[in-house]
């Protein structure tokens, strides 16, 4: 870890709901937390905008590697969901202003450096898509999670007919969707929507374990590869693989590439310079 003063650490200074904290869980790992217990962490316009903003700080920070984003354990919840309340007071203009891009969904799945859901309880509607626009979800086994918009006369909003669909097909994207129906993390990791579900005791061991492991790669790799792995779900096979090239041999130009096969071959950890 650096003795900089991270810029995550600066931009979250001057929030209310949405804290982070950098080298707790493991070197170069930031851990970003939606505090909001009063209302099961629900997504207002304050925590969307605040959360915005520390993305937007993650991508400078040469502190941080990789992001694990959760919900405040006192909360019970990683987010219940949307503020309903907002909601209810929006009519069609006031909602497609809120609904212009980039928003909190686009910050996440954007951020150039992994970004880990640590799903620490019950992830509904725009807290599920919250989840959906990290690159790796780890939950609780009783944690739930689902798409109840239908319940209230509306859809999934935040990407979660499209970025669900992507990661667990259209049948189980439109089982969930139409029927508002919540499952479990053990059945959510059955069918894609998570990673892992794992025991309450084992979350934080996990997430940890998997934080530390991605921080300990090379930086410019880590955001190459993750690249390279979104294309594959927006290319076809042909322009991916063309993609994949030439991210490839651009590392060639860079010196983490020979201090890793240096060190692989004087059998040391790699130093890693971010150049």
């Amino acid at each position: 870890m650096t003795d900089d003063t991270t810029g995550v650490l600066n931009v979250a200074a001057d929030c209310g709901l949405v804290r982070a904290e950098v080298g707790e869980r493991a070197e170069y790992v930031a851990t970003v937390t939606i505090d909001r217990p009063d209302a099961r962490n629900a997504l207002n316009g304050q925590i969307r905008e605040e959360l915005k903003a520390i993305f937007d700080a993650v991508a400078d920070d040469d502190a941080v590697r990789v992001v694990v984003l959760t919900g405040a354990d006192e909360a019970k919840a990683f987010v219940a969901g949307a503020d309903v309340r907002e909601l209810r007071e929006r009519g069609v203009v006031e909602q497609r202003e809120a609904s212009e891009r980039p928003r909190v969904y686009e910050a996440v799945a954007d951020c150039p450096k992994p970004v880990i859901a640590r799903v620490n309880g019950h992830a509904l509607g725009g807290g599920c898509e919250l989840a959906q626009a990290c690159d790796v979800r780890i939950a609780r086994e009783d944690a739930k999670l689902g798409q109840p918009e239908i319940n209230l006369g509306i859809i999934p909003g935040g990407g979660g007919t499209q970025r669900l669909t992507r990661l667990v097909g259209p049948g189980q994207a439109m089982r969930l969707v139409l029927s508002g129906e919540l499952i479990d993390a053990t059945e959510a990791a059955d069918i894609g929507l998570v990673e892992e579900a794992v025991s309450p005791g084992e979350l934080d061991e996990r997430v940890d374990e998997l934080a530390g492991k991605m921080a300990s790669k090379s930086p410019l790799a880590l955001q190459r590869a993750k690249e390279a792995v979104k294309a594959a779900s927006r290319l076809d096979l042909d322009a991916g693989l063309d993609y994949e090239k030439e991210l490839f041999v651009g590392l060639f130009a860079t010196e983490d590439k020979d201090e890793g096969i240096d060190a692989f071959f004087e059998d040391r950890d790699p130093e890693w310079r971010g150049r």
